[in-house]
């Protein structure tokens, strides 16, 4: 997003709309701070400006930067998988989709959120330390279609540098695997520069129990339990 210093007269109505706090006031000017600024759109959608100052000007629709706005503006959409928010289906319909079986768990990291942001050097990290791993990445996912090939866990050049509100990388591991992975990520998951939200997507055993909590306990991960319960309103489209 851009402000038109011909038309702002620095009201100043729009400041406190930016997530990421990158539009700022010096010396009687407004402006947006472009390196910072993800794209979402909401301080032009909130159209507090009295005299449309604000705009999203072309470059910003263009490669490499035009993945701000598909990551953090829900109203565009991603073309290499034609959905729109973070560009994933949601982990949470599981108990239609069938992703994750029996004996394997579902990951997410959720990275940026809430009002942080994230780079994609952020998520690059912890990509290598993934693909160094037994695990599925998930590849009708936004994120996989900004890696390098082969498979390596490097984020093309080009997009190396560019920040999103919001990303978030799923992949895929068997039950056996859990304590390696948890060990490897938390170092790692240390040392980016942003809040990362982990979230897994389990089946519950046949007494009702959710096993998993426990091995999270030894390893000193506090879970949180929170479910998406299919009451009849979906029907499984594969065996589980």
């Amino acid at each position: 997003m851009k402000i038109d210093p011909e038309k702002c007269i620095a009201c100043r109505e729009c400041i406190d709309f930016c997530p990421m706090n990158c539009i700022t006031e010096k010396e009687g000017a407004v402006s947006i701070e472009q390196d910072e600024c993800v794209v979402c759109g909401v301080c032009l959608r909130a159209g507090v400006c009295p005299t449309e100052a604000l705009y999203l000007p072309t470059e910003s629709m263009q490669y490499p930067r035009a993945i701000r706005a598909q990551f953090s503006d829900p109203g565009v959409w991603h073309p290499s998988t034609n959905q729109g928010g973070r560009g994933t289906e949601e982990m949470k319909t599981n108990d239609v989709t069938g992703r994750f079986r029996r004996g394997e768990y579902g990951m997410a990291l959720e990275f940026g959120r809430p009002g942080t942001g994230a780079r994609m050097t952020d998520l690059e990290k912890v990509l290598q330390v993934l693909v160094g791993m037994d695990v599925e990445l998930e590849t009708n996912n936004a994120v996989f279609a900004l890696l390098e090939e082969p498979l390596t866990g490097r984020v093309k050049p080009e997009f190396r540098n560019e920040k999103v509100l919001s990303a978030i990388l799923e992949f895929k591991v068997r039950e056996d695997q859990l304590e390696e992975v948890v060990r490897r990520l938390q170092p790692v998951l240390a040392e980016v520069d942003t809040v990362v939200s982990w979230g897994l997507a389990t089946r519950f055993a046949e007494d009702g129990t959710l096993p998993v909590l426990a091995r999270l306990e030894s390893l000193g991960v506090p879970a949180r339990p929170n479910a998406k319960i299919n009451m009849g309103m979906g029907r499984p489209i594969v065996e589980l």
